[in-house]
């Protein structure tokens, strides 16, 4: 169990690999790249998903659905898009199996070539943008404000769960308006729910800002990210939100009719997250006894295990149990009496402090002629008694304070672990150093950029939106710069 996990700090990478193993939430399948989401992953991802869905309703926006399989000649309609992906696509060339006449299996039957090929989808912006042709005449039929839960392919030769697998799971918003400024608006309103939704259920904090024009989305004109630090001082994408302005509409001829009678090409975003958003939420909060879950994405917030010798004593414990479930139930909170007889106690507590179970509650026979429960947070490992009669109470106030204290935990991380830096020579000693983010100045052109990523694997991971813009000047080139922006190595 959690005993044999690796620690961080002897192998990050290797820590992370075997808790998501060793916890129950994925594993690699047969299919190069791809991973299984089992079901305790999965019932976490579940709980993102409808939160978000949640979030995107109440901005105004609906779900649908659009096929998997995208002609290739779409892709070549916006120059930048395709050049983006070309490199990550999957290619559907055939459409029909034979048996082998020669006896050797199955193989594909040459004589059932597509007349064009099909595009395992990276991205919809293609095949929704030639949809949208057929839905938009006027200006009454905007915006169009869709989402799409979904998975893609962008094939990966270097794969970890979660992080980066050949097919994942995400959701991507595409939305068409009428103006600049309502798309624009839009792309902003996007970034911002999906900073509220990661920093006040995953608590994770995270810096908003824009990507430079060599990070943006392929046919983005302007891509909005949100960016987090994790533990080992690397940085992580958490989501990203693209004003794409008319390109797709001019690529897909999408015109509208305006108020005044004219013609004119729509104006588009699209935004997204993806199941790495598994892995923020992993690399965030966890430690060297398994994972740590905030209560409001955790399947479970509070797990109850009975301690008993006979069947006496295990009715009374089960009575006490139960009751205890009933009442918890009842407040909103999420439940499990495990009543196992297959497993013994001290088994069971090293499961869930493995699982990241916020709140774990024991009883055992003492406990039931006392009135008291041990209750145990997962967050602190730190473990009280208390009277049976305050456990609703005290589990209520429990779930607001681990959340709050796992967002402070991070965040006070990043604050220690950020550096404002003045020269090329410092920023590559504290990179090498220490890690974390890095706040510098930047001359604003793509080739002071390169050679930064170059030299030291480190990334303009945003210019933030926040108002900390003094001019100075670059750390590489010393030519004037507008303000600090911030550099990271990520994933």
């Amino acid at each position: 169990m959690a005993k044999n996990l690796t620690t961080r700090e002897e192998d990050y990478s290797k820590w992370y690999n075997e808790l998501v193993i060793k916890a129950d939430m994925a594993e690699m399948s047969g299919v190069r790249g791809c991973m299984v989401i089992k079901p305790y992953g999965f019932a976490i991802w579940e709980k993102m998903q409808a939160e978000l869905d949640r979030m995107f309703k109440e901005t105004g926006h609906q779900n649908a659905y659009f096929p998997l399989f995208i002609p290739k000649s779409y892709f070549s309609k916006e120059a930048s898009h395709v050049d983006g992906f070309a490199k990550e696509c999957a290619v559907v060339t055939h459409y029909r199996l034979k048996n082998d006449e020669s006896g050797k299996g199955i193989v594909v039957d040459p004589d059932a070539k597509l007349e064009e090929e099909l595009i395992v989808r990276p991205t919809s912006e293609t095949i929704i943008w030639d949809t949208y042709r057929k839905w938009i005449q006027s200006y009454r039929d905007l915006p169009i404000l869709v989402n799409q839960w979904a998975n893609v392919v962008r094939w990966e030769m270097r794969t970890r769960l979660f992080l980066r697998t050949s097919e994942f799971l995400w959701q991507e918003g595409h939305t068409a308006h009428a103006t600049e400024a309502e798309a624009i608006a839009e792309a902003e309103q996007m970034m911002n729910v999906y900073a509220d939704f990661v920093e006040n259920h995953m608590a994770v904090p995270v810096i908003k800002g824009l990507k430079t024009e060599s990070e943006r989305f392929a046919g983005a004109l302007e891509t909005y990210c949100i960016e987090a630090l994790m533990q080992d001082g690397k940085a992580l994408q958490a989501g990203t939100s693209h004003f794409l302005g008319q390109n797709f509409a001019k690529a897909f001829d999408v015109k509208f009719a305006d108020k005044e009678g004219g013609l004119d090409y729509v104006w588009a975003t699209s935004w997204g997250v993806s199941t790495r958003l598994m892995g923020a939420l992993i690399m965030t909060h966890s430690d060297d006894n398994g994972l740590v879950l905030p209560p409001k994405l955790a399947p479970d917030q509070v797990v109850i295990v009975p301690i008993y010798r006979n069947d006496e004593q295990f009715d009374a414990v089960s009575e006490v149990a139960n009751d205890l479930m009933t009442k918890l139930r009842a407040k909103g909170i999420r439940v499990k009496y495990d009543n196992r007889d297959t497993h013994k106690p001290g088994w069971k507590f090293n499961e869930y402090e493995l699982k990241g179970v916020p709140v774990r509650i024991a009883i055992g026979p003492k406990d039931v002629e006392k009135g008291t429960v041990e209750l145990a947070r997962r967050d602190t490992l730190t473990k009280e008694f208390i009277p049976k009669e305050d456990v609703v109470t005290k589990v209520e106030a429990l779930m607001e304070e681990i959340q709050e204290n796992l967002y402070k935990k991070a965040i006070d991380f990043r604050s220690n672990n950020t550096t404002e830096v003045d020269s090329y020579d410092e920023f590559k000693k504290v990179l090498d150093e220490k890690g974390g983010f890095i706040l510098a100045h930047w001359d604003g052109t793509a080739a002071t950029e390169e050679r930064v990523k170059n030299e030291t694997k480190a990334t303009i991971r945003c210019i933030p939106l926040d108002d900390n813009n003094e001019p100075g000047n670059c750390m590489v080139t010393g030519n004037p710069s507008a303000r600090k922006v911030l550099f990271a190595r990520a994933y």
